[in-house]
């Protein structure tokens, strides 16, 4: 009984972290989607590690990439794969932007769409939503007795089994 209990805010964060973190790659997909490519690509140009077909083919697919990964964490679906995916690609983006405050470039995050330098508080978004993405990924690999119920091994009632071999 304990070991539900315990579990519960650890579930409750899961959940909270989850529906955030969908939540904020579905409002990026759609800041991008409603504005024309070309000013994302601009953003994504100015980070200067892509090719220009590089630059055109991240511009035009990333924000759709986000939309399906938001509402992959939004709805639950396949936790494996979107808290990776997730941590991946904000493992880049932060990647990414730490360079080029480092080298003093001032140049646009381009994570809501233009007109957002990058800063230390850009940086420390990131850096959290990266941490979250990470935790749900750590999450979703844990073994399930494990993930939510740590406790549930200890917890757990002898089978019938061992019951009768104890009482012969």
């Amino acid at each position: 009984m304990t070991s539900s209990r315990s579990s519960k805010p650890l579930t409750i964060l899961v959940w909270l972290v989850r529906l955030v973190l969908g939540g904020i790659f579905v409002y990026a997909a759609w800041i991008k989607l409603k504005e024309p490519w070309l000013l994302f690509a601009m953003s994504i140009d100015a980070y200067k590690v892509l090719p220009q077909w590089g630059v055109i083919a991240v511009a035009r697919t990333l924000p759709w990439l986000e939309l399906a990964l938001g509402l992959l964490l939004v709805t639950g679906r396949l936790p494996k794969i979107s808290s990776v995916a997730a941590t991946g690609l904000l493992g880049v983006f932060f990647g990414l932007m730490v360079r080029a405050y480092v080298r003093g470039e001032t140049i646009d995050c381009g994570c809501f769409g233009p007109g957002e330098a990058i800063s230390p508080l850009t940086l420390l978004r990131d850096g959290s939503l990266l941490l979250g993405a990470l935790f749900l990924a750590v999450m979703a690999f844990r073994p399930k007795k494990e993930r939510f119920f740590p406790a549930a091994e200890s917890a757990r009632l002898p089978d019938l089994e061992e019951a009768r071999h104890h009482s012969e």
